[in-house]
């Protein structure tokens, strides 16, 4: 039997979220600001208004993003711990600045330090690129599971990073994801895929079986990430595919 793949969706402001409590079957809310990137980072007040919406009793659990981050690991320790303070059980940084796997490994190294001393139980994401040959700079996605081993984080994650319509399989087929699952699983991260998912997606999915994918678009109207509101119909249609 097919393990079930958890779900992350991403809203902007506290109406989607309030939207998104309501489906228990979504196991994380996402708070990110998608007008300052793929993982742009929403405001402190934003991120602890939205945990507050969640039940004490829910299973459900908030994410933070905090932006795509150049290599800056001061900044990135400060804004991950901003997160966690807010109320965010799981931090996400994207590794837009570090080019090499050692620069990845002492950023996101700040970073788990900044936030483990607060709350050891607070979970970190390696965010890498599939689309990195349309950036400056970027780890390769190869690269994200050492990363995530050797800083201490608990999930390697693969996004896009222009979102323009191309989603993650314009530019990695299965079986380069396969490679990445397997080699997360070898250093026992939890695995996730994100970047403009939408149903016609969900089959290659389920042949990858990561722990968990993260979509903003394919829930919202028009499937647009930017306008577009996020809608519960949607969500259940999406259900329907992921869980069929």
């Amino acid at each position: 039997m097919q393990k079930r793949i958890k779900l992350l969706i991403s809203p902007k402001d506290i109406e989607e979220a309030k939207v998104i409590v309501q489906d228990k079957d979504v196991n994380y809310i996402d708070c990110k600001n998608p007008s300052e990137g793929s993982l742009g980072a929403n405001f402190p007040w934003i991120i602890k208004k939205m945990k507050s919406l969640i039940s004490p009793n829910s299973s459900q659990l908030l994410s933070a993003t905090i932006g795509d981050f150049p290599n800056l690991p001061g900044s990135a320790s400060l804004a991950a711990l901003g997160a966690s303070v807010s109320g965010a059980d799981i931090i996400k940084v994207g590794l837009k600045g570090p080019n090499t796997e050692k620069e990845g490994i002492d950023l996101m190294t700040k970073v788990v330090k900044a936030v483990k001393d607060y709350n050891m139980d607070i979970k970190i994401v390696v965010a890498g690129y599939a689309d990195r040959i349309r950036m400056d700079s970027s780890p390769d996605f190869l690269s994200i599971p050492t990363i995530a081993e050797k800083s201490g984080s608990d999930i390697a994650m693969l996004d896009t990073f222009i979102k323009d319509g191309k989603n993650l399989f314009d530019f990695l087929n299965v079986e380069q994801l396969k490679q990445f699952r397997d080699k997360s699983k070898e250093s026992n991260l939890e695995v996730a895929l994100a970047g403009n998912l939408l149903k016609d997606s969900i089959p290659k999915i389920k042949e990858i079986s990561p722990d968990l994918i993260g979509v903003r678009s394919v829930v919202c109207e028009g499937y647009d990430r930017n306008h577009g509101m996020i809608k519960g119909y949607l969500i259940e249609e999406l259900k329907l595919e992921l869980y069929s």
